[in-house]
């Protein structure tokens, strides 16, 4: 690129192509290079000389970051934000009250932060509101899924590592400690950490310090740390899944965040924002949503959370006919819940004529199938719609609970 840089080209790449992701390849690869270029937005950072098999694993991180981004609820680039939202946040309950008034004392302090709540809920959002409204606002942001990295991998991606210190490790690479020097660290999943793992990550917490991998040059880091969690961390390490005392060192402030079910005045307006966002997305002009769909869409139980509200109505508008979005353009999962427990309704009327004993038979049946149900879109949305992955996390079968979605009506996603 003889006229053009790549940060230049990444500039551009911002503007022009905003939903591509872009791996930086640089033969002048310095800390400060890394950083400018995940501050830019791109996927990931590598120097020459470089592995095939390291190219050919972020190309798939970078594919996996392109599907996933329109379905992330959390992303605070979605930008035009009503008047009046803090942190980037939209809620007027007093759950969301409650969270704004404990970022507004906790945003600026260096303190470890522990943020916990179901999938979809918007933690990498406060993550990112904790850090833009920091003292290190102007330094990296960097973020790192632990459970979308490989256990055999995620010491040098924390760390980084030296030259010939694996099979492929070609030339040396800083960590993701490293290029957040100065700045904020987010580990998205910290649950899914291998406990070999986080005796390294408490020795770092506490002292600041560490080594690459195959190296013997201790680096000293000044990072604040974040980390989230969907998992319950005190049941983990009860069952020895999770260190104590890294638990006690993340959990310096808790912040758990509110399902969307406990915050179902919030819905309309998160509703009509995601209208709006999708009708500049998608070319129309849906007006509005009826007064009968919304109020459905209020009394959902939303088990994906924030995220699948927001899938639901890139859905809707995508297939209105008409100039609001009607009862009829809902997915059949929330017009056909007419109730905070739906279904029970519709199963108590088999009493008439039906007799009591069947008709709890029947309640207990859609209620059954309602658990079953919000467990596997959970489970779908925790490994990004992996259906091995799923099948793994409900410890059944792939093929079983390929059957079980079928019987449930959940559309399989991409695996």
């Amino acid at each position: 690129m003889p006229k053009l840089g790549g940060l230049e080209f990444l500039r551009w790449a911002q503007v022009e192509e905003p939903k591509l992701p872009v791996i930086i390849l640089t033969a002048h690869g310095t800390v400060d290079t890394a950083v400018e270029a995940l501050k830019m937005g791109a996927v990931d950072y590598l120097s020459k000389p470089f592995d095939q098999d390291e190219v050919r694993r972020l190309v798939r991180k970078a594919l996996q970051v392109g599907q996933l981004a329109h379905r992330d609820a959390s992303n605070p680039g979605v930008g035009g934000l009503p008047e009046g939202t803090r942190f980037g946040m939209l809620g007027n309950s007093k759950a969301v009250r409650d969270l704004y008034a404990l970022l507004d004392r906790v945003a600026a302090t260096p303190t470890t932060v522990l943020v916990t709540g179901e999938s979809g809920t918007g933690k990498e959002l406060v993550a990112r509101a904790l850090h833009q409204h920091s003292s290190r606002s102007a330094r990296a942001f960097i973020k790192v899924n632990c459970a979308a990295i490989p256990q055999t991998l995620i010491e040098s991606e924390l760390f980084g590592y030296e030259k010939g210190a694996f099979t492929g490790a070609v030339g040396s690479k800083p960590g993701r400690f490293e290029l957040a020097h100065g700045g904020t660290l987010f580990l998205d999943e910290i649950g899914e950490v291998p406990v070999e793992m986080q005796v390294k990550l408490l020795r770092v917490l506490q002292e600041g310090e560490f080594e690459r991998v195959g190296g013997v040059k201790t680096s000293r880091v000044d990072v604040r740390l974040i980390a989230a969690t969907n998992r319950d961390l005190r049941r983990e390490t009860a069952a020895g899944r999770f260190r104590e005392d890294l638990f006690y060192r993340l959990n310096v402030v808790p912040i758990e965040l509110p399902p969307l079910r406990n915050r179902a005045e919030d819905v309309p307006l998160l509703a009509v924002f995601f209208l709006k966002k999708f009708n500049e997305r998608l070319g129309k002009s849906v007006e509005g949503i009826d007064h009968d769909a919304l109020a459905l869409l209020t009394r959902y139980r939303w088990p994906g959370n924030i995220r699948e509200l927001e899938n639901f109505i890139e859905r809707a508008v995508l297939f209105a006919d008409g100039p609001r979005i009607k009862v009829q353009d809902l997915p059949a999962e929330v017009s056909g819940s007419p109730s905070p427990e739906p279904g029970l309704e519709a199963a108590s009327s088999t009493l008439d004529g039906a007799g009591f004993g069947e008709g709890l038979k029947e309640q207990v049946r859609v209620a059954m199938a309602r658990i079953e149900r919000d467990l596997i879109v959970r489970a779908l949305d925790q490994t990004h719609g992996n259906v091995t992955h799923a099948a793994r996390l409900l410890k059944i079968s792939r093929k079983g609970l390929q059957l079980k979605m079928k019987e449930l009506a959940l559309r399989e996603r991409s695996d």
